[in-house]
């Protein structure tokens, strides 16, 4: 399947590496016709993601049905979703067709799967294995032939381990797992998604639309968007309606986002509840990703900041002066033989050797659990791998040591 296709006809917005991940996913997927959990935080486009792999099955033709389990009453659920039978309760006037049976032959998206109560959660997975269910009230067994794409918010390995979720449910619908990147972990895409919603929005509603200016843009990026795109989206349309027909600069989304005086690009908010190994990657990883998106902003960096100020134990230097000597000259060789950039020379880094030590660093803190390490550091393991091998790092070493040791 054609990805740039896929792209353009399921809306998905975004050109960076965990992007490309999950529509490679969805190109793989879409077409078999097997469950799939979707997993991401809050607003981080899970529906999206569900209706790109409905459009791409061979169940495109029929309807695709989205049920928020969370936002049904407990008492009300299996009505809802394998339908009753007249008098089956107060209420209940007539027979009645529930979700399941409603999308037969298509799709039925199940969002915030975790908030399905444990009595349901049994149901649920008779109609996921042999496609049977009953209605409430009634002794008939009925059939459907359904595609069951599940999206959750929470862990559910946790809420299995806290007895809160059936494991075998679990294991029923991650046949294929998709894991959606929050949206701090892709700001490279965050400039395209502005421009495509103000657009949209502008043109619906016939406002007079200027942009925003690249240093709006660049302050967008370094904030945390802790409601994800959907925060994102609404911040747009709403700065657009407030500064109607206006250039939008960055005091406006200062003043809009209110962000305190005090936060600049190079001051970057870090979880302060953290160790200084901890606060240092966070760091490493933050800079990373900012490296990646705009030189200008670094330039700007270099020029107007020594240093970078961690709320933590250790401070980190990473722009010194524009003195760049070789990095052979500060490296250090470990126990191991592993090549470490020394901590005081991570400012000479170029990108690669930054990633790379961002990289061993990562691995080290989590013990070379590289599934950890990849979630850590905002990447899919296929890429963690990838890199490792790129790097070199996977071939002699099992552990990784700091040479802050």
């Amino acid at each position: 399947m054609d990805i740039e296709k896929l792209q353009s006809r399921s809306g998905i917005i975004g050109n960076s590496d965990s992007i490309r991940e999950v529509l490679d996913l969805i190109a793989q997927v879409a077409p078999v016709d097997i469950a799939v959990l979707i997993s991401g935080e809050s607003g981080t486009g899970k529906e999206m993601i569900a209706k790109a792999i409905h459009k791409f099955s061979k169940r495109l033709q029929h309807n695709m049905i989205t049920v928020n389990c969370g936002a049904i009453p407990v008492g009300i659920i299996e009505s809802e979703l394998f339908g009753h039978k007249k008098g089956s309760f107060t209420g209940a006037n007539e027979d009645r067709k529930g979700y399941f049976e409603s999308a037969h032959k298509g799709t039925i998206f199940l969002d915030e799967i975790g908030e399905t109560p444990l009595e349901t959660q049994v149901k649920l997975l008779r109609v996921l294995e042999t496609g049977e269910f009953m209605r409430v009230g009634d002794s008939k067994t009925l059939y459907t032939d359904v595609r069951v794409i599940a999206a959750t918010n929470k862990d559910l390995r946790e809420l299995v381990k806290k007895n809160q979720f059936r494991q075998d449910l679990y294991f029923r619908l991650k046949t294929v797992q998709v894991d959606l990147p929050p949206l701090r972990n892709r700001i490279e895409d965050i400039s395209q998604l502005v421009e495509r919603f103000a657009l949209e929005f502008t043109r619906e509603n016939d406002i007079p639309y200027r942009g925003f200016i690249p240093e709006a843009i660049r302050f967008m990026k370094n904030y945390n968007w802790p409601g994800n795109v959907r925060e994102l989206k609404n911040f747009v349309e709403s700065i657009l309606v407030l500064q109607k027909g206006e250039r939008i600069t960055l005091k406006m989304v200062n003043d809009k986002l209110g962000v305190p005086q005090n936060f600049h690009n190079d001051n970057l908010p870090v979880v302060v509840n953290q160790s200084a190994e901890q606060a240092e990657r966070e760091l490493i990883l933050r800079q990373l990703l900012l490296l990646r998106q705009d030189v200008g902003l670094i330039k700007d960096i270099m020029n107007n900041s020594k240093n970078i100020s961690v709320p933590s134990p250790s401070d980190v230097s990473f722009f010194p002066n524009d003195d760049h000597s070789k990095l052979t000259d500060n490296m250090e060789v470990d126990a191991d033989g592993q090549k470490l950039v020394r901590d005081d020379a991570i400012g000479d880094m170029s990108l690669e050797d930054l990633e790379r030590e961002a990289i061993i660093r990562t691995l080290n803190y989590f013990n070379n659990n590289r599934r950890k390490a990849a979630k850590s550091l905002g990447m899919s393991e296929r890429t963690l791998y990838r890199k490792i091998h790129d790097y070199g790092l996977g071939k002699k070493n099992k552990s990784y040591r700091s040479t802050k040791e």
